[in-house]
């Protein structure tokens, strides 16, 4: 009971500590955030268009602040992929100290997780997202002929490529917590088929289409760096 108390407090410690430092990092992420969408809005009509090149898309809308709104959202979502780094430093200096992260192993945190999150959102924006519209609009017909929303076409590339990032700091997690003795290096290698079911349905939840090509397309790179995950923990002799 005593220990079950002593561990719910350090828990607790933790947790507080945590926000503690959070609570300044999110002022002057807050403010970067506003300023940072600001000043790309101007520039929004320039980056509208290098992703409608990209898709290949003619963009529609249908209320009189809808284009305006578009592009607030799109400038937001950019300065969101600009500041990751900043985001991910302060998150992980959060955690250092409960955590008992070394400055060498902070670095190596922030370095691996920007790595990993700018490479997620790479891999959606050139080879998941052409693939996966390419493959909704072909139902397209002569009867059928799509009008795309301007409001609509932001939220979805820019939900898709910033939750691609996020999945692929994967290896990340693993390490974070086998480094903390949350979970194991051996956990990990003993559970492969629950991480391919549980892999195959965030693939089939977060590709923008149904078919089993766009699903592999996100499944086996996940596996592939669940693999790496445990070739580094390896490497590390976390056990």
């Amino acid at each position: 009971m005593g220990a079950m108390t002593s561990s719910s407090a350090r828990e607790q410690n933790r947790l507080v500590t945590i926000l503690l430092d959070l609570r300044h990092s999110v002022r002057v992420l807050g403010g970067s955030l506003l300023g940072g969408t600001l000043a790309v809005y101007f520039a929004s009509p320039a980056i509208m268009r290098m992703l409608q090149h990209h898709l290949g898309q003619r963009l529609a809308f249908f209320t009189v602040a809808e284009p305006f709104l578009a592009h607030v959202k799109l400038a937001f979502a950019v300065t969101l992929f600009a500041l990751m780094p900043m985001i991910v430093y302060y998150l992980w200096r959060a955690l250092a100290r409960p955590f008992g992260l070394t400055r060498l192993s902070l670095t190596w945190f922030v370095v691996g997780t920007c790595l990993l999150f700018y490479a997620g959102a790479a891999f959606c924006y050139f080879i998941t997202l052409p693939f996966g519209v390419q493959f909704l609009l072909g139902y397209k017909s002569v009867e059928l002929q799509p009008l795309i929303s301007i409001n609509c076409f932001v939220v979805f590339v820019g939900v898709f490529i910033l939750a691609f990032g996020f999945i692929f700091e994967l290896p990340i997690f693993m390490v974070f917590a086998a480094r903390v003795g949350v979970l194991t290096r051996g956990h990990f290698e003993r559970n492969r088929r629950y991480a391919i079911l549980i892999i195959s349905i965030v693939a089939a939840l977060l590709t923008p289409t149904p078919d089993v090509v766009n699903m592999m397309l996100m499944g086996v790179p996940l596996y592939m760096l669940y693999e790496l995950g445990i070739i580094i923990l390896k490497i590390l002799g976390i056990p």
